[in-house]
């Protein structure tokens, strides 16, 4: 099935469950999703997706072995490379040297390669489980198999990062001039977590973004995106499915936080969303590769 790439309009209202509101149960599932896609926070994505708990405990439950599989990793790991490669078309251009004639010292620049890396390979297994989710709700399937093979070992960066968050009543002027400019652009109703990470060191976030926003909506640029929609779409219905994960099991329930619709909505909105952003991360991570 074909599924296009369009933001809802008018946006739904999101409601996140942040990890420090979660106990019992739903913290359970946290913990899980975090060691599965190993990663260090839990997506705003899958945090708005627990506002309806039937749902959320549904699909996590029924793709949880799925998320733990080497075709769940490897798709992620393959779909990320071609993702970067595909930016490095952009040209974005280096700024270490600017990040250096403004005070960066070597240890600085390195923690911000850090933290974009985690981003870099964590967003991925969240873009590829909100694309599960939409195939199912709007009357899709995964593929006909049930074997996976289990993932061992480790697949995220061996990187140490701070895992600082400025959020927006914290940061001053020019950082919350830059959140207004990020949301206005990218069509966004909040700052992701990447972007409030990144703004702890607010000189880098400007930067960056500056070099960024100029090819935001250009050709290429959706370009990228829409390869990245239409990919991990494909997969989600090659994917195979041992957790039994079913569409209308999961809209049932859907129907039981509030309504199949609703919740629909929201995945829709995530789902659009979320290309953009590896888009963007991958972009930020070629500007602090390259040398200047």
């Amino acid at each position: 099935m074909t599924l296009p790439r369009e933001i809802p309009d008018p946006l739904p209202k999101i409601n996140p469950v942040p990890e420090y509101a979660a106990d019992g149960p739903l913290k359970a599932r946290y913990e899980e999703t975090k060691a599965a896609f190993q990663v260090p926070w839990m997506g705003v994505v899958t945090m708005a997706f627990a506002h309806y708990p039937a749902f959320f405990d549904a699909l996590w439950q029924g793709a949880r072995e799925l998320c733990l599989s080497e075709e769940y990793v490897g798709f992620c790991a393959e779909l990320r490379a071609t993702t970067e490669a595909r930016v490095a078309e952009l040209a974005p251009p280096p700024i270490g040297g600017q990040l250096a004639q403004a005070g960066y010292g070597a240890r600085e620049i390195e923690a911000v390669r850090d933290i974009v890396e985690v981003f870099s390979h964590g967003n991925f297994p969240y873009l590829t489980l909100a694309s599960i989710a939409r195939t199912l709700l709007e009357g899709g399937a995964l593929g006909e198999g049930t074997k996976v093979t289990p993932f061992e070992g480790r697949h995220a960066p061996d990187v140490s990062a701070p895992f600082v968050l400025m959020e927006r009543h914290h940061a001053d002027a020019p950082t919350r001039a830059v959140y207004d400019d990020v949301m206005a652009t990218l069509g966004l109703p909040f700052v992701n977590t990447d972007y409030r990470a990144f703004a702890r060191w607010p000189t880098s976030f400007a930067m960056a973004w500056a070099d960024l926003k100029p090819h935001v909506g250009t050709a290429p640029y959706s370009a990228i995106c829409q390869e990245v929609h239409d990919t991990v779409l494909a997969q989600a219905a090659a994917f195979p499915n041992p957790g039994g994960l079913d569409g209308a099991a999961l809209r049932a329930a859907a129907d039981q936080d509030a309504s199949a619709g609703e919740v629909l909505e929201v995945v829709r909105l995530f789902q659009y969303l979320l290309p953009g952003l590896v888009t963007n991360v991958a972009f930020f991570r070629h500007q602090l590769q390259g040398e200047a």
